[in-house]
């Protein structure tokens, strides 16, 4: 089962090829959604409610009609009527219903973003307000247990009586955990320029994770057939999860084109996706770990209380990671939900196992304490032969092995477990370790593959690029399975008149693509071979789907994992803190890319970095909405917060994975951070922070 044959140097880093977009991305010739070149656009703004609960009663656009450059003013009493789909939130301006703040309640086509913009503040919006309820509560009287959490798991699981094995347990911890409302920040704002033709179809420059889906509910939306539908995203800036569906931005643009009949560009405002493109639902965490006095769990139960929206229901998957991290005869984790007048949360990066290892990781800590155990030690003796709840075998588990590698790398065996006792002048110093995992999935994909008289190979799928550097881990694949220099490979991504694909998300984007890739390779070399290597002139061409080889492995349970350790140094007087070292040993299958395998996980381990420390959505009672909705309130990790993050993996071969190998890495980078982070603070202060993020009065007792 482990694999491991020896860690990857990180001078594999220096041997990667370098990103094939990289030189249009750096010279601007890289087109996002609102740079293609389009005749006569102009440009939407949106105008938002100001109140969490009620009715419109009157919407005054005579100022805003009579402002320069305005075209048209958008309402529930005039804009295009859509057609139903399983997304409430994308049925913009069909009612006078105010759902949650922030919601769209009209919108305003102008000439230029700067007149759209003018004239959407000019609107006059009045409302008949009811009293809301936006503070989620794991006593709210209207806690439900939803049919399902994402993205199709069972919303609670039992084996065993954890109860009793609880009761009986040597060493006991019973401990809750709290999270907050975090946001989505891509780089590029959900944008989208929409066009329609002559003939009825709709064009669509869109920001996105994947534009097969999203043709799909555009055409629904617009009475169309899917082939009406174009959707290109041939580059994306960003999308960790909330550019995974259809946004309102698409509909908007959409709605407006087809009412003035130009075409539309609409890019969010930063203000707006605080509302408009889902976030992580804020948690509230129980754990209850059942022990002997060697560390040995006898009991696991993980409860989590979330928060939905009254137009969707969306559970996030909190406590699946304690489904299969650890080894506990008895276990039981649930999911609870309650519909606030809130918008509706949704995908964000690592969404479950992200919030939900650091209620358990934290919570692995604290027992290792109460056991007089170092937190490694802990976590090896709780390491389970099989899956612990479906009993399949795992494809590969290599999480001890990242454990003792990461600690020999760290520097683990210096520490002195004593917490409070490291000093460096003002600064408390200590150091914390978690796991992390995520699944290994792979989903059905096609390609289309073709080789010229010329020996240049065209590949076509409908995958995406939203930064991580797919583009060039895919030319990679098929060169490679091919057996040419990657200068004979042409990609063509992005596009939804492509063959269907996987949306980048789920950290199945690249192995569902790739194995496509390897399938398609695979036919029309053999195709090549039954013709002894001639070529007509026009070409040979394949296309593959990988829906058979999906099924196949589907005897496993698949995972990759790591382990994450951090060093802290807190401001004895202030306590500020900073995270001078994150180091990050990731077992994840066949690495791709060594160069954008790094920057993936670097990336995701900034980012729990960031979680821990700084993300935190202030809910404000009285007005429904978060009162720090912009990225002057909403703090993130900046460069000084961020000094050595390492990342490294293990060489690992899992035969039971896909065509590729691989496992993805997008998300795993961030799932454990915040715990070790939290652990290091435990260690260097003897404080025990269990409500994200770890400020200052959090720290000093006065929060």
């Amino acid at each position: 089962m482990n694999d491991v044959v020896r860690p990857v140097m990180q001078d594999a880093v220096a041997a990667a090829p370098t990103r094939v977009d990289g030189r249009d991305k750096v010279t601007g010739r890289a087109r996002y959604a609102v740079e293609h070149p389009v005749e006569d656009v102009v440009w939407a703004w949106p105008v938002t409610s100001t109140v969490a609960k009620g009715r419109v009663t009157e919407i005054d656009a005579s100022e805003a009609n009579g402002t320069e450059g305005v075209i048209a003013v958008l309402t529930h009493a005039n804009a295009p009527r859509l057609g139903e789909t399983d997304d409430a939130e994308l049925q913009l301006l069909q009612s006078d219903r105010v759902a949650y703040r922030g919601q769209v309640c009209a919108l305003v086509v102008g000439e230029t973003v700067e007149s759209a913009r003018a004239g959407a503040d000019a609107v006059r919006v009045r409302y008949d307000e009811a009293e809301h309820d936006v503070v989620l509560d794991a006593r709210h009287p209207a806690m439900f247990t939803p049919e399902k959490v994402n993205p199709g798991f069972p919303t609670d699981t039992s084996i065993g009586d954890p109860d009793t094995a609880f009761a009986v347990a040597a060493v006991q911890l019973d401990a809750t955990y709290t999270t907050p409302t975090e946001h989505n920040h891509a780089m590029e704002p959900h944008a989208t320029t929409a066009s329609w033709g002559a003939d009825g179809t709709l064009t669509l420059y869109d920001s996105n994770q994947g534009s097969t889906g999203v043709a799909r509910v555009m055409a629904d939306l617009f009475g169309l057939q899917v082939r009406a539908v174009h959707v290109i995203s041939e580059h994306v800036g960003g999308g960790f999860g909330s550019k995974g569906t259809p946004r309102p931005n698409i509909v908007l643009a959409a709605m407006a084109a087809q009412a003035v009949g130009r075409p539309v560009r609409l890019a969010l405002g930063r203000q707006h996706m605080f509302s408009l493109v889902g976030y992580r639902t804020p948690t509230i965490q129980r754990l209850r770990l059942g022990a002997t006095t060697d560390g040995v769990l006898r009991s696991l139960v993980h409860d989590v209380w979330e928060q939905t929206s009254t137009l969707d229901d969306f559970a996030e998957q909190t406590a699946v990671i304690s489904r299969m991290l650890y080894a506990a005869p008895a276990r039981r984790t649930t999911h609870r939900l309650v519909r606030l007048d809130v918008p509706t949360p949704s995908w964000m990066r690592a969404p479950g196992e992200a919030p939900g290892s650091f209620a358990l990781e934290s919570a692995m800590d604290e027992l290792a304490a109460a056991c007089d155990l170092d937190p490694v030690e802990l976590r090896v003796r709780n390491e389970p032969d099989v899956d612990p709840e479906s009993g399949k075998p795992f494809s590969s588990r290599n999480l001890v092995a990242c454990l003792r590698e990461g600690a020999r790398r760290f520097g683990w065996e210096q520490r002195d477990p004593t917490p409070g006792v490291r000093r460096d002048g003002r600064w408390l110093v200590g150091t914390g370790v978690a796991s992390s995992t995520y699944p290994a999935r792979t989903a059905p994909s096609q390609a289309r593959m073709s080789i010229g008289s010329d020996g240049v190979v065209t590949v076509e799928l409908n995958a995406v690029d939203i930064g991580t550097g797919s583009r060039t881990a895919l030319t990679q694949i098929a060169a490679e399975a091919m057996d040419l220099p990657t200068d004979r490979v042409r990609l063509r991504i992005g596009d939804s008149t492509l063959p269907p694909a996987m949306i980048a998300g789920g950290s199945m984007g690249l192995t569902s693509w790739g194995s496509a890739i390897v399938k398609g390779a695979r036919q029309l070399r053999e195709l090549v071979g039954r013709r002894d290597g001639a070529i007509p002139e026009d070409g040979l061409e394949v296309t593959a789907d990988t829906a058979e080889e999906v099924r196949a492995v589907s005897g496993y349970a698949r995972h990759a994992f790591g382990a994450q350790f951090c060093e802290v140094r807190v401001d004895a007087d202030t306590g500020e803190v900073r995270v001078p070292r994150l180091l990050g040993v990731f077992a994840v299958g066949r690495v791709i890319n060594a160069r954008t395998a790094r920057s993936q996980l670097v990336g995701g381990m900034t980012m729990g970095l960031s979680m821990a420390l700084h993300e935190e959505g202030v809910v404000d009672v009285q007005h429904g909405d978060n009162v720090n909705h912009d990225l002057a309130g909403y703090h993130i990790a900046a460069h000084a917060d961020v000094a050595d993050v390492d990342a490294m993996w293990l060489e690992e071969h899992d035969e039971h994975l896909n065509l590729v190998g691989a496992k993805g890495i997008g998300e795993i980078g961030i799932v454990g951070t915040a715990a070790a982070v939290a652990n290091a603070v435990h260690h260097a202060t003897g404080v025990r922070v269990r409500d994200l993020p770890i400020r200052v009065d959090r720290l000093l007792g006065r929060g």
